[in-house]
């Protein structure tokens, strides 16, 4: 099974919805089991300062059952532990964290804003790049903002800073007399004659992209 740590690295533990979800606090640690399909196992997490541990135990004997995190164990039995165990961790990501990616001002603004008006989470759609995401619509999925992470020079800048950026949707024509390679790029991994990027790095301020994303929203719509 995929590394405990790595399946949760880039989330962070909301406790309202860990309590929502069943865990208990207890002291400064949230801790939830639950009995297994396969008798007499139980999976047991503790959140603790936003960390995770998760084992699966005998219940009868309260040993761990360490099997099911070895990859080189096989078999229907631990293969049914295991499955169920995993299934269990990723409900747990899904309803009781968010992810904790972006760090950024710019970015920290975009996602509340997108959050507050269009009730639209950021939705990582690329295991081998957990750090670029997209909005979409709800109406017709079609995407009107990414979240990425790049260095300044692939958009033609003297440096190898890393940078958040945020492409979006525009005019064509707009597009044209917009790109200045300077506070507005050409769509980074976009077609760009639709789309084009901004540094979330200040350099526009909050209320202008804020306003492009309602433009973008808007063009999503087609």
């Amino acid at each position: 099974m995929k590394d405990i740590d790595t399946l949760f690295s880039i989330y962070s533990f909301e406790e309202e919805k860990l309590l929502a979800f069943g865990f208990e606090k207890k002291e400064e640690k949230y801790v939830y089991s639950r009995r297994l399909s396969t008798p007499p196992f139980e999976a047991r997490i503790v959140v603790n300062e936003n960390k995770i541990t998760a084992d699966v135990f005998d219940a009868e004997t309260g040993d761990i059952y360490a099997l099911v995190k070895v990859p080189e164990a096989v078999g229907a039995f631990v293969g049914k532990i295991r499955e169920e165990f995993e299934t269990l961790l990723s409900d747990i990501r899904k309803q009781c964290c968010v992810a904790d990616v972006f760090k950024s001002l710019s970015a920290r603004n975009v996602i509340r804003y997108v959050k507050d008006k269009y009730n639209d989470e950021l939705e990582y759609l690329w295991p081998k790049f957990p750090k670029n995401a997209v909005f979409r619509r709800r109406d017709n999925g079609k995407w009107y903002a990414a979240i990425l992470t790049v260095t300044k020079d692939k958009l033609g800048l003297p440096s190898d800073e890393i940078v958040e950026i945020i492409d979006l949707r525009g005019k064509t024509s707009e597009i044209e007399q917009l790109v200045n390679g300077k506070e507005y790029f050409p769509g980074w991994h976009m077609n760009k004659k639709h789309w084009f990027t901004i540094c979330l790095d200040g350099s526009v301020s909050a209320e202008e992209i804020c306003r492009r994303i309602d433009e973008s929203y808007l063009l999503a719509e087609k």
